[in-house]
């Protein structure tokens, strides 16, 4: 599956999202039950996959990255273990990791470059998760429309086609 197609399917499903469940949004309700949302419209959209909700499994191991510690770059890293908020996969397969997404509300003041770090080394071509895509999703609370950032191996990418 092309990064188009992945793209497009994602908008239908944040479409479906937004037409069916807007109380979502208008009710500011916690992160988790619009990522839960959201991967339900995911599965009609990647029946062929698994889409789950913070899975913190690779294999049978759990999942971790290693990010710098602190201030500190280099070989200083720490491995932390991670819950993304959706991935697209087939379970306890290391071939078919196709889309991980982080989620965001806009008014949420937490610092949005954890997530984007996430991304970056979840979509390492040569990294040990190697999912397709990353998406950063930021559902603006005043507009409604979500923003996006995508990621590619290890890359924001702008270009989406």
């Amino acid at each position: 599956m092309n990064k188009k197609e992945i793209i497009g399917r994602v908008r239908k499903a944040l479409d479906k999202l937004l037409r069916m469940d807007t109380q979502l949004i208008d009710l500011d309700v916690n992160e988790r039950s619009i990522s839960h949302k959201l991967a339900e419209y995911l599965q009609k959209e990647f029946n062929e996959y698994n889409v789950d909700c913070e899975y913190n499994r690779h294999l049978n191991l759990i999942k971790r990255i290693k990010i710098p510690s602190g201030d500190v770059y280099g070989d200083d890293t720490e491995a932390k273990t991670i819950f993304p908020d959706i991935i697209i996969h087939k379970r306890n397969s290391d071939e078919n990791n196709l889309l991980v997404i982080e989620i965001k509300k806009s008014n949420n003041s937490i610092n949005r470059e954890f997530d984007k770090t996430k991304l970056k080394l979840l979509t390492k071509a040569n990294g040990d998760y190697r999912y397709t895509l990353g998406l950063f999703i930021e559902f603006n609370m005043n507009k409604k429309h979500p923003d996006f950032k995508c990621f590619e191996d290890g890359e924001e990418i702008t270009d989406t086609n």
